[in-house]
């Protein structure tokens, strides 16, 4: 039965992903309408040859839509709600608003799928740092229970939005012609450079995005005992996040088995490092939707189940865009 599906915050990077994966995997609308603030209303978005009108994003604006999509902050997630709700839609949020609610599921439909049927209305996406990580791993979870994460990610300035992309671009051009540095959406210089912040920390001394890979995983997975560490750095890359994951495992797992099961995983493609050459890289995982995993390697210490590996996804894609769109297929 095809759908009524709106898109709020459509003008975005992530808005105008989510549009380009619905048309890509040809999701069955049969209204698709995109909403975006006020001074993006009128603009017209051309994606894959086909022409759409942004309209205002107001109250009643979400009547008759089955599905709505949101790629807003967490303050207009929560007016969207409202609507959704009166409209009895079903509201895919991609912002933090609803993450760690109990009453609201969190969906990577590779790892917990099963958890669609306990939805009220709202499912949120998770952070796409938390995506790319448990999509790699979700293989090995599945046979040897993860015990432990501890985590380091090199994260895109796309995952900032469009303004982290242009000032990258900028301050690249500004140093190539001797002109001053502007910095506005990072705590300091990105090019040429890493920033070992993203979101504000905590009294903890994590910051935002450390503290989501670490909840978040733990709700994922059902896991409240899952023990999580995380360092996350942002990167002079235009797209697709990496991350270098040390885990332990409760059982036994060997690198031969790992790479099997890797082979055969769902949203992963395995990158056998046979050749000592191959290896994902943020270009290799651009604008498309696996999770590239390689350099899988054993803990040399003989006593713990663990295994280091280094992964790499395309966040604005599977780590949001399309893990959005894969939870609505859920509900076909």
């Amino acid at each position: 039965m095809k759908k009524h599906v709106a898109i709020v915050g459509a003008t975005g990077a992530v808005g105008q992903e989510m549009i380009k994966v619905l048309l890509e995997r040809n999701f069955p609308y049969q209204t698709l309408r995109l909403f975006a603030s006020k001074q993006s209303a009128g603009k017209k978005l051309t994606i894959h040859n086909q022409n759409f009108i942004v309209e205002e994003f107001h109250d009643h604006c979400l009547n008759n839509i089955d599905i709505v999509f949101g790629a807003t902050d967490a303050l207009v997630a929560k007016d969207i709600a409202k609507q959704t709700k009166l409209n009895h839609a079903l509201f895919i949020d991609n912002s933090s608003a609803f993450r760690l609610d109990e009453d609201v599921p969190l969906i990577i439909p590779e790892v917990n799928s099963s958890d669609f049927l306990t939805h009220q209305g709202i499912i949120a996406n998770p952070n796409c740092a938390t995506i790319i990580a448990l999509t790699a791993l979700q293989p090995l979870h599945a046979y040897a229970n993860i015990q432990r994460l501890i985590v380091s990610t090199y994260q895109a300035v796309s995952g900032a939005g469009i303004y982290g992309i242009q000032e990258l671009q900028q301050q690249i051009e500004n140093i190539a012609h001797q002109h001053p540095i502007q910095i506005q959406h990072f705590p300091c210089q990105i090019a040429y450079n890493l920033i070992p912040q993203i979101g504000s920390f905590h009294d903890s001394g994590y910051s935002e995005e450390e503290i989501k890979l670490e909840k978040e995983s733990k709700k994922i997975l059902h896991d409240p005992s899952l023990l999580v560490n995380c360092t996350c750095v942002r990167v002079p890359v235009i797209r697709s996040h990496s991350e270098s994951i040390y885990v332990e495992f409760k059982q036994p797992i060997d690198v031969h088995t790992a790479k099997q099961l890797l082979q055969q995983g769902n949203g992963v493609r395995f990158i056998d490092q046979n050749d000592n050459t191959k290896y994902p890289t943020p270009l290799d995982t651009s604008n498309q939707d696996y999770i590239y995993v390689g350099r899988i390697r054993k803990d040399p210490n003989p006593c713990v189940h663990a295994l280091s590996l280094w992964c790499c996804g395309d966040q604005l894609r599977k780590g949001a865009a399309t893990n959005a769109i894969q939870i609505a297929e859920l509900s076909l």
